[in-house]
């Protein structure tokens, strides 16, 4: 029934007419109903995103189960009768999906190694306690030792990797040199774990924005718990820097609108959050800005806290900016420094691009402010043109 229908004026307080005193009601409900909607489909999501954890989950155990199955067949068949040996290559390759292929690429970065190398000949007093954070194949720790450490203890949150960083050691005769603990740092404890806190803490769990695996509250809560004082961290601490990309082609690698005439801008639920790795002169792309300096990090005495830094940078050409894209310069002590700029194509590392909440077109000088937060161990750009502009549109 339409409100013209009937004439209910006169049951209003003051003779207010029914569009006045209901359509809001009525526009309130839509709203209740619209968020309530979203909120729904936000609890579709994450129980769809649960699912999936549960069913990587399952799969792990059912080769364990198989693996379990096969070993007591073998453990318990009759003398005479052997059974076939437990084969543990399900299980095998399902660990290996939780070892990243660019631990590769790393092991043959020559100007990597030989600066960790040549830094730890610099750095590690003879006959003292070195940890070695994230063991990966143990490279740092057999490092260590050959620049004279007199013990090394190695830690690795990857049981398969500790257990070929075990095998690695052995094989170079040094088991009695390094212990190889697998477990993450954060939970190594001095007296139990380590006889005594380390002399010096070497760390490489760097990725191509620096904090994207931990480093931060890696060494926080190393330097705190597990370093002796007057210890030394290496590396001493990085400098991470930015300029802003005009790039369709690398927003695309993260964000999309529409594919084959259709919207599937949902699809982006399921894009990296934060930055993501891209070799930038692999890609078509314009710098639209001078580098800029975001943030600098002294390991040794910096709070290394999730924080943030608000920028103006002067924008030295037209385009569509995308995102920053930043790399780091990372300082090991005794005068050697890694980088992963662009320009820097043998470093295996990549370089980190920030995406804007949306692509926002900019001309030759202007002044173009954002923030970069690191938090989550991810780098974040908010830019306030980005918020303005989905304000307006709202």
């Amino acid at each position: 029934m339409s409100y013209n229908s009937v004439d209910i004026s006169k049951t209003l307080p003051g003779g207010a007419s029914a569009d006045s005193a209901h359509l809001p009601q009525v526009h309130q409900a839509d709203r209740s109903t619209a968020q309530l909607s979203g909120e729904l489909e936000d609890v579709r999501l994450a129980l769809a995103s649960a699912m999936t954890q549960i069913t990587e989950m399952r799969r792990g155990v059912t080769a364990v189960d198989e693996f379990l199955r096969s070993l007591s067949t073998t453990v318990l068949s009759r003398p005479g009768h052997p059974a076939p040996p437990a084969n543990p290559e399900s299980i095998y390759q399902e660990a290996l999906r939780q070892v990243p292929r660019w631990h590769f690429s790393m092991l043959n970065d020559i100007e990597r190694n030989d600066a960790f190398a040549v830094a730890l000949e610099r750095r590690v007093r003879p006959g003292s306690h070195v940890l070695d954070i994230g063991s990966g194949t143990g490279l740092l720790a057999m490092m260590a030792v050959q620049a004279g450490a007199g013990k090394v203890t190695s830690c690795e949150g990857n049981p398969l990797l500790a257990e070929i960083t075990r095998r690695v050691i052995a094989e170079h005769g040094l088991s009695d040199r390094v212990t190889v603990i697998p477990r993450m740092s954060t939970d190594l404890r001095v007296g139990v774990d380590l006889a005594e806190p380390a002399d010096l803490i070497v760390s490489e769990i760097v990725d191509c924005g620096l904090i994207g695996e931990g480093i931060l509250p890696t060494i926080q809560h190393a330097r705190k718990h597990l370093l002796a004082p007057g210890g030394t961290l290496l590396p001493e601490r990085s400098t991470l820097t930015a300029a802003l990309v005009d790039s369709k082609v690398v927003d695309g690698l993260n964000r999309v609108t529409s594919a084959a005439g259709f919207d599937v801008r949902l699809f982006n639920e399921v894009a990296t959050r934060g930055h993501f790795p891209v070799r930038l002169p692999t890609w078509p792309h314009r710098i639209l800005s001078e580098p800029v300096d975001l943030v600098s990090f002294d390991f040794e005495h910096d709070s290394l806290d999730d924080g943030s830094v608000d920028l103006s940078v002067p924008v030295l050409a037209d385009g569509v900016a995308h995102g920053a894209v930043a790399w780091f310069s990372m300082e090991l002590g005794g005068g050697i420094v890694l980088r992963n700029s662009p320009d820097n194509l043998g470093s295996h590392w990549m370089q980190a691009f920030v995406p804007l909440p949306e692509p926002i077109p900019v001309h030759r000088g202007q002044s173009f402010e954002f923030t970069i937060e690191w938090r989550e161990e991810r780098l974040w750009a908010t830019f306030p043109q980005a918020s303005e502009r989905a304000e307006v549109t709202r």
